[in-house]
């Protein structure tokens, strides 16, 4: 039994709702599962909430037939549900005092009474009689309903004739109308309301010692009809002119001064702030740990991660990622696209719109778009310029939506920065000026309280520390020091160089370094420095470094360690090793980098290190992979025509399906590459532009206009088409190859295709100059697609007949 009862809170947390309709559904027989379900999520509500009414049915689920408290009002509730969804076994909740069966609750503590056991009673101070108390007099005395307050005035006479002393001008029929909106259908509240209105000047100001929440909501609806002489009061903690309802210490303050006033330590995490639940224990935690608690997790249906849980659909749960938004038309870029609605103008927003800073037409700031077009954008306090939104900053006098009294985000970026960068004088130093000039302040101080950055950009300020890539080197190596390092550089306080390269030369130095034979680091050193590296340099003429580039140099290397460290193990060497003993090693079964050894022993071979030894080398006969054409055409068409999908995935999509651009090359696109002249866009893949038809144009253009780099220390403008996680730098070839894989597209298949299509009417030659592959290359595609001049030819000739049923227009054939 005590398993059974410690299993049942177990599922109380991981399962409320479905051990609340399983005890449900042992009582009552005459309900289908599915109902009983429906009103339990019904009554549940939240998982806190259900939770709680989960373990409280499993330590007692004899309620659910006695219908008697103590018990949490929840579990009323579900009783009075379920007997009206039909339940004839659920027994109603039942008075505590006289066992009447209850359609409705009073609760007091955790039992239950009817109306007539629910009510207080007192002696009434006018007749002395204990009766049921009914409403308080003037003085706030208790009286019952025989002996009602001999004030017989009319209460809108009365509120009437004390705001007509501050305002003559007021209408009758407004305050009339805000008195009954105020407190409708409760008349001795509205008498209550009228006599402190009577008493106090709370129209005036003073209105946060108002008695009654009502009289706030009064002066607000007198405030939003016209009758601008009452003045609204501000909170009297932190002074602004915000909703203040909430009591504390006979003062009524705002939400955020309660959530000061109550601060605790979380328990789990020590951070101090407002809880916002606490524990089996009654310890408190924080909304951080609240959502970071994996009971308070679960998978979503859509991307399968273990996240909270925003929506509910009949598929499962649906984290806030993924959340399904209304398809509507941006009231910015006027695309039709998943939106919401803005909180300042009620229009539609896009996602694109909603994340992109642009500047101002009206103020010239960049700030997030609220409104206007794409065009002409405007920010939030130029579309809606309120007092009570947008105040300002005490240091520079912008307009801000500030949360607290201080200076506004960039005012504190720019002390935050001064505080890390000056030295000893107290100024920033020359080069390191340039990291003050940043619009995305918010961003910007993220990024300084995450991980060294602070401690890395003070050393770098005080001169502790050489303002130097080799003194950054020197740092252990991670994501926080390369986006240091990326800042400095965007910003033009360090040179650039090229960082695949230096990370290939530290990776060739360490291991080289520590392995084991002098003999072996010597080999390594040479294979490394003047064959590996040399080739990279002359085969990127200049430019940086590719991720794939600096993979494939990588993998030669280990694999060169792996054999020289295997036939140290044997007592080998390269000159002594034999043909029996390297195949030996080849057919080994913990052998790895098999096809990668034979680029070093090929090297080898050709520097007399090693003699008499032969490794196959692999051939290319053309693609491995099964032309799928059909599949191809078919993603084109969606990428051309599904809105829904994002501009920059879109384009992205069909440069590698229409033009054969793998990952890595789209990665790199800059904005210098896209041309318009004459009405006609083209993009320069290689020596020779390429006029792209007008639906790609459209999203090329878009792409180059709406394209966001990320957040930076200083003014910088990306010259990447696709720019990536840090600053200055365009987007990794891994991240982009992810974004494409998510719209259903087979890279290697899909550039096979597209190449394969290409490569049977178009000329090596052509191939080369406008795809910006290598001649050669494009020489072996066009021999493995049996393509020649003469189908090139008779393609040009037939430019001007009808096109092929299955050719999309304005796609290449």
């Amino acid at each position: 039994m005590t398993t059974a009862y410690h299993l049942d809170l177990g599922r109380a947390v991981a399962d409320p709702t479905g051990l609340i309709t399983d005890l449900v559904a042992d009582v009552e027989k005459q309900l289908s599962a599915e109902t009983i379900r429906a009103v339990v999520a019904a009554v549940a509500g939240g998982r806190a909430k259900s939770r709680r009414l989960a373990a409280a049915l499993a330590m007692r689920p004899s309620v659910l037939i006695d219908g008697r408290s103590p018990a949490p009002r929840a579990i009323g509730d579900l009783l009075i549900e379920l007997r009206k969804a039909g339940a004839s076994e659920i027994s109603p909740p039942v008075c505590v005092e006289c066992g009447k069966k209850l359609r409705t609750l009073q609760r007091q503590g955790q039992d239950w009474y009817c109306s007539v056991c629910g009510q207080e009673t007192a002696e009434c101070v006018a007749c002395g009689t204990v009766r049921r108390v009914a409403f308080r007099d003037r003085k706030g005395l208790l009286r019952c309903k025989m002996c009602p307050d001999n004030d017989d005035r009319d209460p809108v006479d009365v509120i009437y004739e004390v705001i007509t002393g501050i305002t003559p001008d007021a209408d009758r029929d407004v305050i009339a109308d805000a008195l009954h909106q105020s407190a409708p259908h409760r008349p001795h509240y509205r008498q209550s309301l009228v006599w402190a209105l009577e008493e106090n000047p709370l129209l005036n100001g003073e209105g946060y010692l108002a008695p009654h929440r009502a009289i706030l909501r009064f002066i607000d609806l007198l405030h939003e009809a016209g009758v601008t002489e009452i003045v609204r009061p501000a909170c009297p903690r932190c002074h602004r002119v915000v909703r203040i309802d909430k009591p504390l210490d006979g003062q009524r303050v705002c939400r955020n001064c309660i959530a000061k006033s109550r601060i605790e330590e979380c328990v789990r995490c020590g951070a101090r702030r407002e809880p916002a639940t606490r524990d089996a224990q009654g310890r408190p935690l924080c909304p951080g740990c609240l959502i970071r608690d994996p009971a308070n997790r679960e998978t979503c249906t859509v991307c399968g991660e273990s996240r909270m849980v925003s929506c509910r659909t009949t598929d499962g749960p649906i984290c806030p990622n993924c959340r399904p938004l209304p398809l509507l038309l941006c009231s910015i870029c006027g695309r039709t696209a998943p939106c919401t609605l803005s909180k300042l103008t009620g229009l539609p927003r896009c996602g694109g719109c909603d994340r992109r800073p642009a500047h101002c037409t009206i103020c010239g700031r960049l700030r997030g778009i609220h409104s206007g077009t794409t065009d002409a954008p405007v920010c939030g306090p130029c579309t809606k310029p309120d007092a009570e939104l947008w105040r300002p900053c005490p240091a520079c006098g912008q307009a801000e939506r500030l949360q607290a009294p201080g200076p506004c985000p960039h005012c504190t970026l720019k002390q935050r920065l001064h505080e890390l960068l000056a030295d000893d004088t107290g100024a920033i130093p020359t080069k390191l000026q340039a990291l003050a000039g940043t619009e995305r302040a918010a961003t910007a101080m993220r990024w300084l309280s995450g991980g060294i950055v602070s401690t890395v950009l003070s050393d770098l300020g005080s001169g502790r520390r050489p303002l130097t890539h080799e003194a950054l080197d020197e740092l252990p190596e991670g994501k926080v020091v390369e986006h240091i390092r990326s800042v400095l550089v965007a910003t033009g306080t360090l040179p650039r160089r090229d960082e695949q390269m230096a990370r290939l030369e530290r990776h060739v130095k360490d291991l080289v370094t520590s392995h084991t034979t002098a003999e072996g680091r010597r080999i390594l050193h040479r294979y490394a420095t003047w064959h590996l590296l040399r080739r990279l340099r002359r085969r990127s003429r200049g430019k940086e470094t590719t991720h794939n580039q600096l993979q494939v140099a990588r993998q030669h290397l280990r694999a060169a360690v792996y054999l020289l460290n295997w036939l140290g193990d044997q007592n080998l060497t390269l000159a002594t090793c034999q043909q029996t003993d390297l195949e030996r090693w080849m057919t080994s079964d913990d052998v790895r980098h098999r096809q990668e050894a034979g680029h070093f022993v090929r090297w080898a071979l050709s520097q007399k290190i090693a003699r008499d030894l032969t490794f196959p080398a692999e051939r290319w006969n053309g693609p491995s992979q099964p032309m799928d054409d059909e599949a191809r055409w078919h993603t084109a068409r969606r990428l051309l025509h599904d809105d829904t999908l994002k501009s920059e995935d879109r384009l992205a999509g069909l440069l590698l399906l229409l033009y054969a651009q793998w990952p890595a090359t789209i990665s790199r696109l800059t904005v210098e590459q896209i041309e318009e002249t004459d009405g006609a866009v083209r993009i320069r893949l290689g020596a020779v532009p390429v006029e792209l038809p007008a639906p790609v144009a459209e999203l090329a253009l878009q792409q180059v206009a709406a394209r966001r780099s990320h957040a930076v220390l200083g003014r910088t403008d990306s010259r990447w088409l696709f720019p990536g996680g840090q600053p200055g730098r365009p987007i990794s070839a891994w991240a982009m190859g992810e974004r494409l894989r998510k719209l259903g597209i087979r890279l290697a298949q899909a550039r096979s295709t597209a190449l394969f299509q290409l490569a049977t009417d178009l000329p090596a030659a052509v191939l080369a100059r406008t795809l910006g592959i290598d001649i050669t290359v494009a020489v072996k595609w066009q021999r493995a697609a049996a393509g020649d001049w003469a189908a090139y030819a008779a393609e040009v000739s037939r430019r001007t007949s009808p096109q092929h049923p299955m050719h999309e227009p304005g796609l290449p054939t």
